[in-house]
């Protein structure tokens, strides 16, 4: 009986076309990988979904640095940060992460996390008591929704990028702790929101503002810094969540804020409290990653993927242009995650699997990751891609809009 029921909600979710699969990397995040398929078959793909954007996974650098933290720390923890678990190395990448964003958050602190998951747990649910008021962007990351949806705080959600209506929001609340939520980049839209319209209704409202820069931190603003660099912000009401596992390319996450949030969260944070503490050694390859990120460089694999993004748009504009029977849309990005929206679920489904049989992998984003009507392939560019790869990506899907548009013709 139990499993039927399972059974029944599995044939469900594949009527819908949402049935998801894993497939197994057999060699490390790059560009070209070898993957096994759902056929059981390996071979080698040109990868376009990986958020490794700066390309520093497989940097010699980066990864000597996790042999050298093995040697030194060995391979665990053995405990919690506040029992014997916080290493040297934890103490010296939230160090090196606190002096790295302070020119945006004053006097900062930073808190390491295993993962950036754990990281947004911690942070909403010990700050959104009861007495606070939590005001959560609508296309937040499922991290921030379900947090929101652990605190105590009473929540209320206001639509995508509009100010307006958070403003109208925070004018009505009589809480006394004031908590605004938001991605700074979405990372199924890559938009980026208006981080500093939201400061400013922070600091009119009294309120906290909590920035979750997973796919702008390492890749946006001067040096990388992130977002809050990107749009030159400064305040003490910003608490910054920042993703190690993305362009930083190791793993795990941070908060920097002002260290009396900092301190709360040692004591209040149970997602901190109550896991065992990273290995050592990957705080200790951060130290190294963080430094790439900051040097020429970094800022060169930057520019490298300026360079792409605009190559790449100007190919789907045209694409989009020529075949508008397909109703595919590119959606606008500045940044690497540019989603082509398909709509049907059906349809984009059908795109990556082709895609994926001519040696091309791109993700296909489905319901309930984004909303009805609007699957799409989220392709995600690298600072290591080069213009043929592009161009390669490009050539395929212009072959497929052929194709499918024919269909539609016949």
């Amino acid at each position: 009986m139990l499993l039927d029921h399972l059974n029944a909600k599995l044939e469900a979710i594949a009527a819908k076309s949402m049935t998801r699969v894993l497939r197994v990397a057999e060699t490390g995040t790059a560009p070209h990988q070898q993957v096994r398929g759902v056929d059981g078959q390996s071979r080698e793909l040109l990868m376009f979904c990986s958020n490794d954007y700066l390309g520093l996974a497989a940097h010699p650098a980066v990864a000597e640095a996790y042999i050298a933290g093995v040697r030194r720390y060995g391979t665990g923890s053995g405990a919690s940060h506040l029992i014997s678990g916080h290493s040297a190395a934890h103490d010296a990448i939230e160090k090196a992460l606190a002096e790295f964003v302070s020119p945006e958050i004053p006097h900062a602190r930073a808190l390491y996390f295993c993962t950036g998951y754990m990281a947004n747990l911690a942070v909403v649910t010990a700050l959104g008591d009861a007495g606070a008021d939590i005001f959560s962007e609508e296309l937040n990351h499922a991290s921030l929704i379900d947090g929101t949806r652990l605190a105590k705080a009473e929540v209320k959600r206001f639509a995508h990028r509009d100010v307006a209506g958070l403003r109208a929001l925070l004018a009505a609340s009589t809480a006394r702790i004031k908590l605004i939520v938001t991605d700074a980049v979405f990372s199924m839209d890559g938009d980026i929101a208006p981080l500093d319209e939201l400061l400013a209704l922070a600091e009119a409202f009294d309120a906290w503002l909590i920035v979750d820069d997973a796919h702008g931190f390492g890749v946006l603003g001067p040096q990388g810094r992130g977002s809050l660099a990107r749009f030159g912000l400064r305040s003490e009401r910003l608490i910054l969540v920042g993703t190690l596992g993305k362009a930083a390319a190791v793993a795990g996450a941070f908060v920097a804020a002002h260290p009396t949030v900092i301190e709360y969260l040692i004591q209040a944070a149970r997602p901190y409290i109550f896991t065992t503490a990273a290995p050592p050694a990957v705080a200790h390859a951060l130290l190294t990653s963080l430094a790439l990120i900051r040097t020429e460089e970094g800022e060169a694999r930057r520019a490298q993927l300026q360079r792409l993004q605009a190559q790449l748009r100007a190919g789907l504009d045209a694409l989009t242009s020529e075949y508008p029977q397909l109703g595919w849309q590119l959606a606008s990005s500045d940044t690497p995650v540019q989603p082509l929206i398909i709509g049907d679920n059906a349809a984009t489904m059908r795109l990556a699997a082709r895609l994926e049989r001519e040696g091309l992998r791109v993700s296909g984003i489905r319901p309930p990751t984004v909303a009805p009507g609007t699957a799409r392939l989220r392709i995600t560019l690298c600072g290591s891609h080069t213009a043929a790869d592009i161009d390669r990506l490009l050539q395929a899907l212009r072959a497929a809009a052929q194709d499918f548009a024919a269909e539609l013709a016949a």
